[in-house]
């Protein structure tokens, strides 16, 4: 079994060499990654060429797109490996034996999906902000807000070609915010009701600051747009959006 590792980066240059080093480093595994850059003119794209060099399985594109998720499409239609993987620019994997472990769980498990833990980080990486454990799948859950970290959910190429919604998108490129909660929602949830494992670790380290909580405006769009995911995936309603708000607070009391 191999994996598909699938960064998406526009004007990245700041972390995403240590997003790359992260992915690069990982140990004990067939590994296939793909960057899909939005045409960045920072040097990023310097920093992901100098890498494509080097190492033969990191694979790239340069060009314009519309938004992240149709780049994340993009990402997922090049993939080739039997399960894939999302890791932001900006984030890391929390050590190099991750994917092993991923591939560990899904091969003992013979399931459909993987997920695992999540630290929020300081942009120094010395201060733990959040730290979302995610415990176990119970599918019911998902009306009182559960969902696991998107960086730290891997998931067979298979099942994203069995989803894939009927303009042929994986992820719904309409959202702004809040496509990976749609996609996940979908295929956990009844409509598709996929199997899957917890992996009880820390499998990715995130930065503070991403787009979903950067200001007011882009934290009431999540919340829109979180409401309309529930709706149509038939979860719950009002309640189901109050209680995934709700769910974060515990977070950052818990530290690692």
């Amino acid at each position: 079994m191999n994996i598909s590792i699938i960064t998406i980066a526009f004007n990245s240059s700041e972390f995403i060499e240590a997003a790359i080093k992260s992915v690069v480093s990982q140990a004990g595994v067939e590994l296939e990654y793909i960057i899909v850059d939005g045409g960045s003119t920072d040097g990023s794209l310097e920093i992901i060429k100098r890498y494509a060099e080097e190492y033969s399985n990191v694979i790239y594109i340069s060009e314009p797109d519309n938004g992240i998720y149709d780049a994340i499409n993009k990402g997922i239609r090049m993939a080739s490996g039997d399960v894939i993987g999302m890791l932001h620019s900006d984030d890391f994997m929390a050590g190099n034996d991750v994917l092993a472990h991923v591939l560990e769980r899904f091969e003992k498990g013979g399931v459909d999906s993987v997920y695992g833990d999540l630290l929020y980080v300081s942009g120094d990486l010395n201060k733990v902000i959040r730290n979302w454990q995610s415990g176990k799948f119970v599918q019911s859950e998902l009306k009182y807000g559960w969902m696991p970290p998107h960086p730290s959910f891997f998931v067979k190429k298979s099942v994203y070609e069995m989803t894939k919604l009927d303009n042929g998108e994986y992820y719904d490129s309409s959202f702004k915010i809040a496509a990976d909660y749609d996609f996940m929602t979908r295929v956990l949830g009844p409509r598709y009701n996929i199997s899957t494992a917890y992996l009880p670790e820390v499998l990715v380290k995130m930065r503070v600051g991403g787009v979903s909580n950067r200001n007011l405006k882009s934290i009431i769009l999540k919340m829109r747009e979180d409401y309309r995911v529930i709706r149509r995936n038939n979860i719950g309603g009002l309640y189901s959006l109050a209680c995934k708000n709700l769910r974060k607070v515990s977070q950052f009391f818990v530290k690692k």
